[in-house]
């Protein structure tokens, strides 16, 4: 299982939100609509093996937490507009602190990322977290490691939006100990990221099974 955490820092989590409009209105909400998309579609398919998780830091608060669950996923499209409206009927939910679905295979409640990143610590596995950053260890180096390869089928991927992890956050994810690494000098898309993370991934998978 792989899991893609998504910091929507001005993200709204409450009340309607323009279709037409996501980048405006909803604070950004098209960047967390790509890495959906870019998180579970594949050519004729979807990843069933993938959880991404929205973390909605914007008006009118507090922070909610929508998860994609690839498995249960159902009347998801690839494009923006059909994410966009699926988080719209997340958060007309009435949230609580327990997971509701909304939609087959989409999920809300209230949640901030530390209590995200905690969770992933408790459970009997503990995953590892990896925090995407351009000065990180770059990870087609680290997938030469059959070890560092391991980690990463299992991991916790953690990036900001369009305005990258603020400081409180970043601090959180430090102290959570998770590891820094990098598609590249250069700072791209969060979408892109995760296409390029998956790619490495797929491509190991890919030799490994020919050996």
């Amino acid at each position: 299982m792989k899991d893609f955490v998504i910091i929507g820092n001005k993200a709204v989590n409450g009340g309607k939100i323009s279709l037409n409009d996501l980048p405006g209105s909803a604070g950004r909400m098209d960047v967390l609509c790509r890495c959906v998309t870019s998180a579970l579609f594949i050519s004729f398919g979807m990843r069933r093996d993938i959880n991404v998780w929205l973390v909605l830091k914007g008006e009118p608060g507090p922070d909610k937490i929508v998860r994609f669950n690839g498995e249960t996923m159902r009347s998801l499209n690839p494009d923006e507009r059909s994410s966009g409206s699926l988080i719209q009927k997340a958060l007309l939910v009435n949230a609580s602190e327990e997971e509701k679905q909304s939609t087959p295979g989409v999920f809300v409640r209230y949640g901030n990322l530390a209590q995200l990143l905690s969770e992933f610590e408790e459970n009997e596995t503990k995953r590892p977290l990896f925090y995407l950053k351009e000065d990180g260890a770059d990870v087609l180096e680290m997938i030469q490691k059959q070890e560092s390869a391991l980690l990463l089928e299992n991991g916790v991927y953690i990036l900001g939006d369009n305005q990258g992890v603020f400081e409180e956050d970043e601090k959180t994810i430090e102290d959570r100990g998770a590891t820094k690494i990098s598609v590249g000098p250069i700072s791209l898309l969060s979408s892109q990221c995760i296409t390029l993370i998956l790619n490495a991934l797929d491509r190991a998978s890919a030799e490994t099974a020919d050996k």
